[in-house]
């Protein structure tokens, strides 16, 4: 197979993405189901945060080594294992005959989506010409909120018109899952070799280059409050509509779910032409007003039309927020440190995600389900307005001011190792990376 990729050239990310896109379909397809699953089971709303907690952890177990290991030894080397993970995941759901079963299927889909989100997304970026870096950040991002719309809106229709939607949800994701262990065996990833590195500990929690922690402070502190909103969506959302609203229809959730991540795939190729402090300022104000549409939906005016309001605000904050990080991610962060940000900024955004909605889950248990729901929207409205605040404060530094803008669609490169004395601690670039040089990277095994 011949892997060159032409100068300006985007179709092997567009390929890539397919195991980003599939995750993201098995993590979010459950959504519409959870209602009829607790009401046949019997599980309470403290079980049902509990469920989708799960995936919480082994997320962001999988965050913590993940980036490194992509880092260190090529993407496939974490993508494989992935990809395995989904379809052993998909299996579980297909056969799953109660809570355990729930339990263990979600823990694997956490396990790949923490392989997806760094070495996936990162290899959608890798694969992208050095010239189109900020494109392929944009097809890793949108990928990413595009799968998590089709999970639930495939769920909701298999169970709208099918007598078995657990049968047939699961079985489509089981074979995209199988698809995507195809493309990532395929994908012409090159694997970087570290020089003075051998020392690092696997073990130790992701971080950005210390010179572009400030930059990705600003893309957690939007994208963390977004994703938290939409993972209230996933998780409890068919609950709220169901009790507080009064619309128990699993398609009206997973329409609900769907459009959410619809929107925030279109909104970040709509607003792609703004600048990264934009995106970062509007990602907090969606996110605000979602929050605000969200207590109105549990108190004065319990109609899902309003609740869809505060989904798709969600949607919006998250797209935004999202595409602010890894546009930062990809064109001011080396490859050699790539997989590892993205494990960061990753776990900064899903640890609230699944502490939130879980303490939010056991809150209604004790006062009810729309005075927690209240409560939760108050608490993540004032953590959004904090971000915004947040970003003004760091953005008045001038290099933050140059780091924010709208960037060229170049990548920076890693340091080059001194012609003389201690080498360099950063990674020798890639031939694709460094524009074609010999003898500097090697093709992962297949």
């Amino acid at each position: 197979m011949k892997r060159a990729v032409k100068q300006r050239d985007l179709r092997w990310s567009a390929v890539a993405s397919l195991t980003v896109v599939s995750v993201f379909v098995l993590s979010n397809a459950p959504t519409p189901l959870y209602v009829e699953w607790q009401w046949e089971w019997g599980f309470t709303s403290g079980m049902l945060t509990i469920i989708f907690a799960c995936y919480m952890i082994g997320l962001v177990g999988t965050l913590v080594v993940a980036g490194r290991l992509a880092d260190r030894y090529g993407r496939r080397v974490v993508l494989v294992p992935a990809m395995l993970a989904a379809i052993l995941s998909g299996a579980l759901f297909l056969l799953a005959q109660g809570v355990l079963w729930l339990l263990v299927a979600r823990l694997l889909a956490g396990v790949a989506v923490g392989g997806a989100v760094t070495a996936g997304m990162a290899a959608v970026v890798d694969v992208a010409p050095a010239s189109r870096k900020r494109a392929g950040g944009l097809i890793a991002s949108a990928s990413m909120v595009l799968g998590a719309g089709l999970g639930p809106m495939l769920s909701g229709i298999t169970a709208k018109t099918t007598a078995t939607p657990q049968l047939w949800t699961f079985a489509i994701v089981t074979a995209l899952g199988v698809a995507a262990l195809a493309v990532s065996t395929r994908l012409p990833l090159a694997r970087t070799v570290h020089i003075g590195r051998a020392y690092e500990r696997l073990l130790r929690w992701p971080m950005p280059p210390r010179d572009r922690r400030r930059e990705l402070l600003c893309g957690a502190a939007t994208f963390g409050p977004g994703i938290t909103a939409t993972s209230f969506v996933l998780s409890l959302g068919p609950s709220v509509l169901a009790g507080p609203i009064g619309v128990p229809d699993p398609l009206i959730a997973g329409a609900v779910a769907c459009a959410m991540f619809l929107l925030a795939t279109g909104i970040q190729f709509a607003a792609g032409g703004l600048t990264t402090r934009s995106h970062l300022a509007l990602s907090s104000i969606a996110a605000m007003a979602s929050m605000g549409m969200l207590a109105l939906a549990v108190t004065l005016t319990p109609w899902w039309p309003i609740f869809l309001a505060a989904a798709l605000f969600a949607g919006t904050a998250q797209g935004l927020g999202q595409l602010a990080g890894l546009t930062l991610i990809a064109t001011r962060i080396s490859p050699n440190r790539r997989a590892e940000s993205n494990a960061a900024l990753n776990i900064s955004g899903y640890i609230p995600a699944g502490v939130l909605p879980v303490a939010t889950g056991y809150l209604a248990d004790a006062i009810g389900l729309g005075n927690a729901v209240f409560a939760f929207a108050a608490t993540l409205g004032v953590v959004a307005l904090i971000a915004i605040v947040v970003v003004r404060i760091s953005s008045q530094n001038e290099s933050t001011q140059h780091s924010l803008t709208k960037e060229d669609d170049k990548i920076m490169q890693p340091s080059p190792v001194p012609c003389c004395g201690t080498p360099s601690t950063a990674a020798v670039p890639t031939s694709r990376e460094s524009g074609g040089s010999r003898g500097v990277g090697r093709r992962d095994a297949r």
